[in-house]
């Protein structure tokens, strides 16, 4: 299939604008992969890791690369908007395609609301006076404005956000390796590279306490997916989505690792604590007039970026769900400026239960969204693998056309990151503290089940779907 007959099928299929252009796409992958699990659960990790902390990042930075070679595989196979549910349907079934869909919109509901959390707990740093509910349901308001205008908007102000984000981790990894080699500031006398070491080795509380902060981790790369909702509004699919995927090792090497090794490098990793942002607090030591004030404002933007991102998500996936027959027919409905507008408000009313818990439990509204995000992004990354494995299968069987993008290693490295998943979920499963968002994910699950037998009983045709896309695509 050409990337022009792409283009017209899927927009008069959908009606979306492809207003995403290039250098918006590029931004948004990188933009993804930046967000608030970096900037401020980093700190609860490394008091709970140390040094090792980054080993867990490249680790699970290795996974998440495979994950998205895999969505890129399936993305030239057939380019949608609210992919990972339409691969789910065509390849599982038409119930794990409606489980994927509400799932991910889960995900990114409870990702927007620890997104308002942490941009209320920036805004405190020099506000502390004004509630943390207030600034939330603030720049709640302000986003869901931007989100209804138009996706080109979105993407602009995407764009830009990310561009915050990179250049300002850039200039700490600069800085941070300035005080290394030159000794200037007040934290040059005592940084040096044997601090990954030097207090109670490289995996100061023990290698299992390392293993534990994946969980954390992994809600760092959650939004890397983005890109492929992104599909059906982009201008050439075919062309930048696989760029944007290729990058991600080079993102993840140097936002990620490396922006973590100059940090503990510079400060030596006792120094850090829970719910102050690293990179923060790394300022601060290092004494630069206004410089935690600087970062205190980049990590904010990347708080708002990402809830600005989960906006976009959570309506194109109930306008997917709604085109399946799986969501009420009003979320199919797209403003006079082609964005699924009522979708887009109904989970900012959702999203709005953030400022309920912001006002309700402040300190602990944070951790409890991230371990449900957490949850929800898992099962959606095993259903883009699981689909992935099919597909491959489907391709060797001469019933599906081959993707202009394979997955380097095949099904094999899919295999590998289904493993490492399942390996995570049992983490959280053995950790007393997140091991609530697997009961709300069984309750969740509880409800969805109810939903579908609803649905079956009075729309019994969705469950022949599946065979119909097969053939279609087929």
């Amino acid at each position: 299939m050409t990337s022009a007959k792409v283009d017209t099928e899927k927009t008069s299929e959908e009606g979306y604008e492809r207003g995403l252009g290039s250098r918006q796409v590029q931004m948004i992958a990188i933009g993804g992969a930046i967000g608030v699990g970096l900037f401020l659960g980093a700190g609860a990790n490394i008091a709970k890791a140390g040094p090792s902390l980054i080993l867990m990042y490249a680790l699970a930075g290795a996974i998440v690369f495979f994950i998205m070679r895999a969505l890129g595989e399936l993305l030239l196979y057939r380019p949608v908007s609210g992919s990972f549910a339409e691969y789910s349907r065509e390849f599982l079934g038409p119930f794990f395609g409606y489980f994927t869909g509400w799932t991910y919109w889960l995900m990114w509901v409870v990702t927007g609301m620890a997104e308002l959390t942490a941009a209320a707990i920036y805004v405190n740093y020099w506000f502390p006076a004004i509630p943390q509910w207030v600034t939330a349901l603030v720049f709640l308001v302000i986003l869901f404005g931007v989100n209804l205008i138009s996706v080109k908007l979105f993407g602009e102000l995407e764009f830009w956000f990310s561009m915050v984000k990179v250049t300002a981790l850039i200039g700490m990894i600069v800085i941070g390796l300035g005080v290394l080699t030159l000794g200037f500031s007040s934290a040059g006398d005592t940084a040096a590279v044997s601090n990954l070491w030097a207090f109670d080795g490289f995996f100061p509380k023990g290698i299992g306490s390392s293993l534990m902060t994946l969980q954390g981790v992994m809600f760092a790369y959650l939004a890397v997916e983005l890109v492929g909702v992104t599909a059906g509004e982009s201008e050439n699919p075919e062309k930048t989505l696989p760029k944007a995927i290729n990058t991600l090792p080079w993102r993840i090497a140097l936002f990620y690792v490396g922006a973590l090794t100059v940090i503990l490098c510079v400060v030596k990793w006792t120094e850090f604590a829970p719910g102050v942002s690293p990179f923060v607090a790394a300022f601060a030591k290092i004494g630069i007039p206004a410089g935690a004030g600087i970062v205190n404002f980049v990590v904010l933007t990347a708080a708002l970026s990402s809830c600005n991102s989960g906006m976009y998500s959570t309506g194109r996936m109930l306008r997917n769900l709604a085109d399946s027959g799986e969501a009420p027919a009003a979320f199919r409905k797209l403003s006079a400026s082609k964005t699924p507008a009522f979708g887009i408000t109904v989970s900012v009313l959702f999203m709005g239960i953030g400022v309920v818990l912001n006002y309700v439990v402040p300190e602990k509204a944070f951790g409890y969204v991230t371990s449900v995000a957490t949850a929800a992004g898992i099962w959606t990354w095993l259903m883009i693998l699981v689909s992935h494995v099919l597909y491959r299968r489907a391709v060797e069987a001469g019933r599906l056309p081959a993707s202009s993008f394979p997955a380097p290693g095949g099904a094999a490295c899919s295999w590998i990151a289904i493993v490492f998943l399942l390996f995570v979920t049992g983490l959280i499963a053995y950790d007393a503290d997140s091991r609530v968002c697997l009961y709300v994910m069984a309750g969740w699950a509880a409800a969805l089940a109810v939903g579908w037998a609803i649905l079956k009983s009075r729309n019994p045709q969705v469950t022949e779907r599946r065979e119909r896309a097969l053939e279609k695509v087929g």
